[in-house]
């Protein structure tokens, strides 16, 4: 920054547009697509803000003015205002980006734009995947896919256009969300992807507006998707949905709770590479509701190592007692925990039904309104999100052990569906 306060306005004014300095390298083109060729589709999935438009806009402007250029290009929004607002005259448009000598000229009547070179963009709505017969187009930039209305239609007709040239390229800029559209070109070897939280770019943002942001939205749904540009899957067969972990979200856990437990399901071997230990805290209040405090689980800890986590969590705290499942070393598990801190009172449980029986009444807690969630735990969520019924049972679609799950269900057992007549929690003061 110092040396611009001494360099010449012209130099200035050249440094200014050329974007290999200022962009990111999420906002370059890759080199090469997922399967090691060259790419025909670049997504690029970002947070809101993360500088996905001035990407989109800065790749249009080097293939109009490349040697040679892309004589032909289609930019596609979800209407015909989001292409003129945001991909044309936005502050980060495609006009915006140019040095304003070179700028192309934008013919609203005839939804285009012309550069001295004779490189012609069209513009075109999704809500019209008819007007995509007819033309021809050597690359395409399609702006926020994931919300189109009428996406799959809309995509079908421009590929049928992507005719021009010897390599047809499209860049997909949008922030994302699970529709199968999105999945498929992510699935594309022929696809090359890159992405952005909008934390990347607070450079160009408000000051504190990413802070701000992440202390209201941190760690959500609507944070993940629209703050580091997730894609959350969710299974329609799965015990629990993403509206039921929102609407039972809180800001914090009572500080009056009669009681609180630490549950730990530990991996069934002692490699790295076994499953992780699940260790999550939870506690109950006066009125019977239970208040999930933290997911503190490990993966890839040795017996000793997530013995001592689980410890912590207990201490942390203060919690009446650890719950740990002895279904597989049983005796190992317990062992390791009196090493590790031997004060704290260890309940062991022992699984006698599957995964599923045990987290159905689990579940029914949920939709009765009887759990909260004290902040936002994305991998525990992740995992109850997927439990569902699988070719061999029920379990994750991925094939791994929800140890997450697993841990979270002893701690709502523990305190709410177990023994009636647990001792009360004594507070210190």
């Amino acid at each position: 920054m110092e040396a611009l306060k001494i360099m010449p306005p012209e130099r200035i004014a050249k440094l200014r547009h050329n974007w290999t300095v200022w962009a990111r390298a999420d906002q370059l083109p890759p080199a090469a697509a997922q399967g090691g060729g060259l790419w025909s589709v670049w997504l690029i999935l970002g947070g809101r803000g993360a500088g996905k438009t001035r990407a989109g806009a800065e790749w249009v402007r080097a293939l109009a003015t490349g040697r040679p250029p892309v004589r032909r290009i289609a930019l596609l929004g979800e209407t015909f205002a989001d292409v003129r607002d945001v991909m044309v005259e936005g502050p980060s448009g495609i006009l915006a980006v140019h040095p304003r000598s070179a700028r192309p000229k934008w013919e609203p009547s005839r939804r285009r734009l012309a550069w001295p070179n004779g490189v012609v963009a069209h513009a075109f709505s999704a809500e019209d995947p008819e007007s995509l017969r007819g033309p021809q187009f050597g690359a395409a930039w399609l702006d926020e896919l994931a919300k189109w209305r009428q996406a799959r239609e809309a995509w079908d007709m421009l590929q049928f256009g992507l005719r021009l040239g010897r390599l047809p390229q499209q860049l997909v800029t949008t922030t994302p969300r699970p529709i199968p559209l999105l999945k498929e070109l992510l699935a594309d070897p022929h696809a090359a992807v890159t992405r952005a939280a909008t934390a990347d770019n607070r450079f160009h943002l408000a000051p504190g507006f990413v802070e701000t942001m992440a202390r209201r939205y941190g760690g959500t749904r609507l944070g993940r998707q629209e703050l580091l540009g997730e894609i959350l899957e969710e299974r329609q067969d799965a015990l629990w949905s993403r509206d039921l972990l929102e609407a039972c979200r809180e800001p914090a856990a009572p500080a009056d709770l009669v009681r609180i437990v630490v549950a730990v399901d530990p991996p069934a071997s002692s490699s790295r590479r076994a499953d992780s230990c699940g260790i999550v805290a939870a506690g109950i209040d006066a009125a019977g509701l239970v208040h999930v405090l933290e997911d503190a689980t490990v993966s890839g800890a040795r017996p000793a190592a997530w013995a001592s986590a689980a410890c912590a969590v207990v201490r942390r705290w203060e919690a009446d007692a650890l719950v740990v499942e002895v279904n597989q070393g049983g005796e190992m598990a317990q062992a390791v925990l009196a090493e590790a801190d031997p004060g704290v009172p260890v309940t062991p449980v022992r699984a006698t039904r599957g995964k599923h029986l045990r987290a159905e009444p689990v579940a029914h807690l949920y939709e009765l309104g009887r759990v909260r969630h004290a902040g936002a735990f994305p991998g525990l969520e992740d995992e109850l999100c997927d439990f569902g019924p699988t070719p061999t049972g029920f379990g994750l679609s991925s094939g791994r052990s929800p140890d997450r799950l697993d841990a979270l269900v002893w701690a709502v057992t523990a305190l709410a569906l177990g023994p009636k007549g647990a001792a009360p929690r004594v507070r210190r003061v």
